[in-house]
């Protein structure tokens, strides 16, 4: 099996499954109860939450555990106090749903306008924001043709707005690209994105932002999110980041250097969809007349596992392809390759070999 699909998930590492483990069978109590054990199991997710935040650059008391990106963007959408959403059309699934919700709920939705590779317009972007409190929630990365944003600089844009809140999913972005957060006021991530664990990731929550929480009752880490604390998954969590972040320049290097090598081998034979500001970890491509569906099953059934567009979209085209080229065609046929620093030119070798034979 050639796995080139790592933008939908990773496998966990055995680093990180070690922990997990070791973790489980030692800290198995509850964090919340006040026993001897209890008080151990809460420790070490107290110097897990440490590691993890030092990490990421941000204070102990900002962030908050979830399910997953899908559940920390939820909450985002739904528990902040506001009444004017602006986003765009590149978003996944779990931002856009919400938003289409909270639109029959009577909140004001703008799509930002992007311009010819697939980036924000800013000047429309300024535009459109008004004297409502405001939420601007643009990914870093998107997942399906990996345009990287400049969070950055829009963050420091919206700064001068005291009515606008920041967020940005950078669940693609996290352990891939440095990404800065000093203006960012909230970010979701998941963990099975950076070989940890599926079932866990977290929303960064600056400490001077108050939102509802999605989840009610009972005793937790953060009183943004009830449920008592898996300690393995977030112990292990903590070695996942530091493993992702202490690492990102070499991997990326090797990342970039296989995209290079991929590109070249296969740019005469379909058409690149990803461009020049594209992180390397994505790679989304369409072979005109070939339904993107058949395109996957080939693969899958010669061995090698890719996707036709992001694991959490529905529907028989990819949105974000015919959005950025205005082509059903291309939308159609469209599928990714995601790779990672674990991925090898021998498999790529074969990837390309099956390609040329399919097209």
């Amino acid at each position: 099996m050639i796995y080139l699909d790592y933008s939908a998930t990773t496998k966990a590492d055995e680093k990180v499954i070690e922990k997990f483990v070791e973790t489980e069978q030692k800290y198995f109590a509850n964090p919340n109860s006040n026993h001897f054990l209890g008080k151990e199991c809460k420790s070490v997710i107290d110097e897990a939450v440490s590691s993890i935040c030092s990490c990421l650059g941000i204070k102990e008391n900002e962030i908050i555990f979830t399910s997953g990106a899908s559940e920390s963007n939820n909450t985002v959408l739904k528990g902040l106090n506001v009444s004017h959403i602006i986003t765009t059309k590149l978003e996944h699934s779990s931002i856009t749903t919400p938003v289409g919700y909270l639109q029959t709920k009577g909140i004001k939705i703008d799509f930002v306008s992007l311009d010819e590779n697939g980036l924000v317009d800013t000047d429309n972007l300024i535009s459109l924001i008004d004297s409502e409190p405001t939420l601007v929630s643009i990914g870093a990365v998107n997942s399906e043709t990996g345009i990287r944003q400049d969070i950055e600089g829009i963050g420091k844009l919206l700064q001068k707005y005291s009515n606008v809140y920041f967020h940005s999913d950078i669940t693609q972005a996290l352990g891939k690209v440095s990404v800065d957060l000093t203006n960012v006021d909230l970010a979701s991530f998941s963990m099975h994105k950076i070989f940890g664990f599926r079932g866990i990731g977290g929303l960064i929550k600056k400490e001077n932002i108050r939102i509802v929480p999605l989840i009610h009752g009972g005793k937790s880490t953060t009183v943004y999110r009830s449920g008592t604390p898996q300690t393995g998954l977030i112990v292990s969590s903590s070695v996942a980041i530091h493993e992702a972040v202490r690492n990102i320049d070499k991997h990326y290097e090797k990342v970039l250097e296989l995209n290079k090598y991929l590109v070249d081998n296969i740019k005469d034979l379909v058409l690149i969809n990803s461009n020049e500001y594209s992180i390397p970890h994505i790679l989304n491509f369409s072979i005109p007349g070939k339904n993107s569906e058949d395109t996957l099953k080939y693969f899958s059934d010669n061995g090698v596992l890719i996707s036709s567009k992001t694991a959490c979209s529905s529907g028989a085209y990819s949105f974000v392809v015919n959005e950025l080229y205005h082509d059903m065609d291309r939308a159609e046929s469209s599928n990714r390759v995601s790779i990672s620093y674990k991925t090898t030119k021998e498999e790529l070798d074969q990837f390309i070999k099956l390609l040329k034979e399919w097209v």
